[in-house]
């Protein structure tokens, strides 16, 4: 029998916008899609991501409207005999960088990550391919704004003048590097949106990890430890080159102006009675190499060690080299890297640490026309550093949520203060993310997100990285009242504020702090019209949130704490339009109406069963008690729909019927 997403996601100890069960990209589920198209012998065409010049994009004038009207879409199998997904694998030498569009900073970030199967898996899922379960639909997972989403898109791929419109595969039958650049084009918009873009954001995408870009012509870090502890730590790096000299976009000794590098490996060698400093760099062109020392052909390599030499050394035409540290920085103006956590700022001697996170989802709206009115103290959000470190210890991570595909961007920043003393004062830019690193010293900070004074909302999602026993907290009476003050306002609307003002540092309600909010939040206004008593119960509250708790874990995420707030809300809305008398209850016949308008089946004994649980002793339903009453109700009855697939009885093993009655 089909098995209902929920009891999926209890029994995987998962939640929806995971890389086990992400979130449907534009609503298209992969798994019905493919089998319809199966079943009525289709090949499947995306009608959300067409196979014409909206696609590909008109507002840049990559191309001419004539070269537009050239473009052909093929699909593998009208290409080659023999299609695959992979042929011997995935590697980045399976990429080779197009020339009509400019997006070596989404295959540098590809090519980085073929390295690293722990992001690999995530993004590429393994249920597809051109065997017989083929239907020309593919589908590939990004991170978007702190949920994981599955892209579907078709296998017509874009030809121009019989050539890739922009990646292309090394090999004429493997099509994961077009089939998954195509994906994230759809998830950005068109595939003129990859023409020209940050690394950083690339990275973000494909790992959902936290970056930072180092500065390499300046820098103050011991950045070589950072790499080298990175490239033995399993993170993505790269590094980005600027236009230094007019004309070739090519510089004599081979380095590529305005470009992204992958960069595959960070290690020392001995050379010349020291330890020489090394990076591995990968160019997604596929060709062109740094010909300078250490590159493929360079006479430094006869004074390595040979065992050293045999490790390290090839010398092969497929765009990959090995350049030292202090090349690097003459050459390239920045280097990215990126991880789950910022453990490559973990360098030097290792202590026993360790990061935790914490996320805020939360907008800013354009109220006010000054500066200073951006710096809401509704949006304050507190860290604790206990103790004092050598090392960074705070990272700040800032993302907008673009307002559509066209890329808006709202000018962001955010402030540090400890107690009156501004700490980090960012200068507000128009960018999509923000991150920064701090070594703090122990006390208690506030971190504010902070917009310009435009006419535009700005959704944000803001990560707290802090290493060791550091606590992120609500506030509380240790801070000033203005501040705590401040941190009470919130929109009663918005589920986002009210859940983020009483969520745990973990950033989930547990059975108290969803009582606060029923009672204090939602029931205020109207408990207070109806006088009906003393609102949700502990007990009452323990039973709601195990019926939205799809982990199992006794708490709810933000994701869970919606769908239980919108019942909430439709509840309140039926309550109301049926005690006509504003009595504050429902009778025995208002409560059948409610029952049939819902569409679920209740026989009067079982009716006059849900009274008596729910009611008082003269047969009547305050709104707390109609609320637990329906809640459980329509969720018992939409989990026997499921596993029953309409045939009026389902099977349980022991273990699952004993979950399902002393849990839910």
């Amino acid at each position: 029998m089909e098995i209902d997403k929920n009891v999926l996601l209890k029994q995987n100890q998962a939640t929806e916008g995971s890389p086990a069960f992400p979130l449907q990209f534009n609503n298209q589920d992969f798994v019905k899609l493919q089998n319809y198209c199966l079943h009525q012998g289709l090949l499947f065409e995306d009608d959300t991501f067409p196979a014409n010049s909206y696609s590909i994009g008109l507002t840049r004038n990559l191309f001419a409207q004539e070269k537009l009207r050239k473009v052909q879409w093929l699909r593998p199998p009208a290409l080659v005999r023999n299609p695959c997904l992979f042929v011997d694998g995935i590697s980045r030498f399976d990429i080779l960088q197009g020339q009509k569009i400019g997006d070596c900073w989404v295959l540098a970030a590809l090519g980085a990550l073929t390295q690293q199967q722990q992001f690999l898996k995530n993004v590429i899922p393994k249920d597809q391919g051109f065997d017989h379960t083929y239907a020309g639909i593919f589908h590939f997972q990004f991170w978007y704004f702190g949920n994981w989403v599955d892209v579907v898109i078709d296998d017509r791929l874009p030809f121009i003048e019989g050539s890739y419109l922009s990646v292309h595969p090394r090999s004429n039958n493997e099509f994961w590097p077009p089939l998954l650049e195509k994906a994230y084009a759809k998830l950005r918009g068109s595939y003129e949106k990859l023409h020209f873009g940050f690394i950083s954001e690339a990275f973000m995408d494909l790992t959902g990890g936290v970056q930072l870009t180092f500065n390499l012509r300046s820098p103050t870090d011991p950045l070589f430890e950072i790499m080298k502890n990175a490239a033995l730590s399993g993170c993505l790096m790269a590094c980005s080159t600027q236009m230094k000299k007019p004309g070739s976009q090519v510089l004599e000794n081979g380095i590529v102006q305005q470009h992204v590098y992958a960069v595959i490996d960070a290690t020392e060698v001995p050379y010349m009675n020291r330890k020489e400093p090394l990076i591995k760099l990968w160019n997604p062109w596929g060709t062109v190499e740094w010909n300078g020392a250490w590159s493929d052909h360079s006479v430094e390599w006869d004074q390595v060690p040979q065992s050293f030499k045999d490790k390290l050394y090839v010398n092969r035409a497929d765009g990959e080299f090995w350049i030292s540290f202090e090349d690097l920085k003459d050459n390239f103006s920045s280097v990215s890297v990126c991880n789950n956590l910022p453990t490559f700022l973990d360098f030097g001697k290792k202590s026993n640490t360790s990061w935790s996170l914490v996320s805020y989802f939360n907008q800013l709206s354009p109220e006010g026309s000054t500066f200073r009115s951006t710096l809401s103290r509704n949006h304050q959000y507190f860290i604790e550093v206990p103790e004092f470190m050598t090392k960074y210890n705070v990272v700040v991570a800032l993302m907008q949520r673009p307002a559509n595909t066209s890329r808006s961007l709202v000018d962001m920043g955010f402030q540090i203060k400890m107690g009156r003393t501004i700490v980090h004062d960012m200068q507000l830019e128009k960018t999509r993310d923000i991150t920064t690193c701090h070594q703090l010293k122990p006390g208690d900070y506030i971190i504010t997100p902070m917009r310009s004074p435009q006419n535009q909302e700005l959704k944000f999602l803001l990560r707290i990285f802090l290493r060791s026993q550091g606590d992120i907290r609500k506030p509380n009476n240790e801070f000033s009242s203005e501040t705590t003050m401040g941190m009470l306002v919130s929109d009663p609307d918005n589920y986002e504020s009210v859940f983020l003002r009483y969520a745990s540092q973990n950033s989930y309600l547990d059975a108290t702090q969803l009582q606060r909010i029923l009672n204090d939040v939602l029931l205020k206004d109207l408990m207070a019209g109806l006088g009906t008593g003393d609102g949700f119960s502990f007990d009452s509250c323990k039973s709601l949130l195990a019926l939205m708790d799809i982990n199992a874990n006794g708490k709810l995420s933000l994701q869970e704490f919606k769908r239980l707030w919108r019942a909430f809300k439709k509840y309140e809305d039926i309550f109301g339009r049926e005690d006509e008398n504003n009595s504050g209850f429902l009778t025995v016949s208002s409560l059948r109406r409610i029952v049939q308008e819902t569409g679920t089946y209740v026989s009067d004994k079982v009716l006059q069963l849900l009274v008596l649980r729910y009611g008082d002793s003269t047969q009547r339903i305050n709104f707390p008690d109609f609320v637990c009453c329906m809640f459980r109700l329509e969720t018992m009855a939409k989990a026997f729909l499921n596993l029953s697939k309409n045939t009026g009885s389902i099977c349980f093993t022991e273990n699952e019927w004993m979950t399902m009655i002393m849990y839910c």
